[in-house]
């Protein structure tokens, strides 16, 4: 039993705890009964002490997250405003922006059991049983392309279940080997004139941080300055020339507007897809050229059994098959990993496909 509980069989008063006969000559409080202690003792430590019996599979996980969790952390874990996100982030750790989650930043799957168990969902706190518990965590690894569609997570195998960044935690030594923790330790710690004379070596002027000098103000002039647009060239009638050959129908040319209003649908993907130069696979594959290739085409990416089939059997991203996926994924493509609901409106999906269009390899 970990000190805090044993804390709790003796009476706590202005934040010192006083033993059980303690109480008795004081008039104050009582000794917590047995059972109180074990209402609170449900932590659970990172080598799986603490852990219930129970059992739980990813498609009941999907279902129960679906209902309990999505509000807030989306289908697929992707995080609902600023809610967190649960999954991706794989390879950001590094980034000036990194996403921390599940699977990219985590070290035990303990904390992961012990935290929905302990405190979630939001409002219902300790409302679910330990076989939903079982269901949820073994969902939140699959999205995390950590296990396969039909895992099933028990108390028997889940100390064997490791996530990919365990091995970056370790106990801190800033004591021993000195760095940040020991300079503070320093008793000679500059406190008042440290230095001859400040100097400025940097603005943020464009953001309106440094306070509003003549130099600030020129920067923020300077950022705000737009070019002109070129000037459209004169048009020149085209010379006659004689009939062709009729060349074969090519498709139309994209329209800007629609890639730019699919631009901006596509947010709702960004937290799973990412497009582009130096793009990189994170909890779904990169759509760079996706329209118009085979299914199941990017390298490196763990793609569900179903989607895979389905590459066997020759589909091609065309646009039928992208409209009827974009509006509802779970039913075009079973047992799909991308859990998001869909696009409702014909508009958005138009506008996504033409933005993915527009994106090459």
């Amino acid at each position: 039993m970990s000190r805090f509980l044993k804390a709790l069989s003796a009476v706590v008063i202005v934040g010192a705890s006083v033993s059980a006969a303690d109480a008795d000559t004081l008039g104050l409080g009582r000794v917590a009964l047995p059972e109180e202690v074990t209402a609170w003792d449900i932590d659970v430590r990172p080598d799986g002490m603490g852990l219930p019996e129970g059992r739980g599979n990813v498609a009941d996980g999907e279902e129960i997250f679906a209902e309990k969790c999505a509000v807030c952390h989306g289908d697929f874990g992707e995080g609902v405003d600023r809610w967190p996100v649960l999954a991706g982030g794989q390879g950001t750790l590094s980034d000036m922006r990194p996403v921390k989650t599940i699977g990219s930043y985590w070290p035990y799957l303990s904390t992961v059991w012990d935290y929905v168990h302990r405190a979630m969902p939001f409002g219902e706190a300790q409302s679910l049983s330990n076989d939903e518990v079982y269901a949820i965590t073994a969902y939140l690894l699959y999205v995390n392309d950590l296990v396969d569609d039909d895992f099933e997570l028990s108390k028997a195998n889940f100390a064997a279940q490791k996530l990919p960044n365990e091995a970056a935690f370790y106990m801190d030594d800033r004591a021993k080997v000195g760095g940040e923790l020991a300079s503070f330790n320093k008793p000679d710690v500059c406190m008042e004139n440290c230095k001859p004379a400040v100097e400025i070596t940097a603005r943020a002027a464009v953001i309106d941080v440094t306070p509003d000098d003549a130099a600030a103000r020129k920067a923020r002039e300077e950022a705000a300055v737009k070019p002109e647009p070129a000037a459209e060239a004169p048009k020149v009638a085209p010379a006659v020339e004689p009939a062709a050959e009729p060349a074969a129908p090519k498709e139309a040319a994209l329209d800007p507007e629609m890639v730019t209003a699919g631009k901006k649908v596509f947010k709702k993907c960004k937290a799973c897809h990412q497009v582009g130069e130096g793009a990189k696979n994170r909890t779904g594959p990169i759509l760079n050229g996706v329209m118009g290739s085979k299914f199941a085409q990017v390298e490196g990416f763990k793609y569900s059994k179903t989607i895979q089939a389905m590459a066997e059997d020759g589909m091609v991203w065309d646009e039928a098959n992208m409209t009827e996926f974009l509006t509802k994924p779970r039913k075009f493509i079973k047992k799909t990993k991308m859990s998001f609901a869909g696009l409702k409106k014909d508009k958005e999906i138009e506008a996504v496909i033409a933005y993915l269009k527009s994106i090459e390899k």
